[in-house]
């Protein structure tokens, strides 16, 4: 599955940057009262990106289970216009956690961190993901 053919990412204008990167543009439709992008663009932004994470650390998976985002957060740091990009990562102990229970039980849950920069590679927020996965 590509993450930017999902209806409601494609439809808040969701892009890849790269093969590992989503990216936002600042449109019109985006902005909040304030004409900077609106928080839930870039949460959707960092959410994405947190189940582009799993997909490419565990691509064998793809098809065989279900991933369901069980809690996220957000921590907005500054205003945002122009463009943004959103990177993740999952911490070792995290994997391992993951890999332990799901060989374990057929499922587990794994917590992605995000982060959104803007266009001068500046840090707007930052996001924790938990992911619910179980085999189909």
């Amino acid at each position: 599955m590509q993450i930017t053919t999902i209806p409601f990412v494609k439809h808040v204008g969701i892009g890849g940057l790269t093969e590992n990167i989503l990216t936002i543009n600042d449109t019109e439709e985006l902005k909040n009262h304030l004409g900077t992008l609106h928080a839930g663009a870039l949460y959707t932004l960092a959410e994405s990106q947190s189940g582009l994470c799993l997909m490419q650390l565990f691509p064998a998976l793809e098809g065989q289970v279900i991933p369901l985002l069980r809690e996220g957060s957000m921590k907005y740091k500054k205003a945002v216009t122009g463009s943004v990009y959103a990177m993740a990562d999952v911490c070792d102990d995290e994997l391992e956690k993951f890999k332990m229970q799901f060989s374990q039980k057929g499922r587990g849950t794994v917590r992605v961190t995000v982060a959104v920069k803007n266009d001068a590679d500046e840090v707007c927020a930052r996001g924790t993901f938990q992911w619910f996965i179980q085999k189909v």
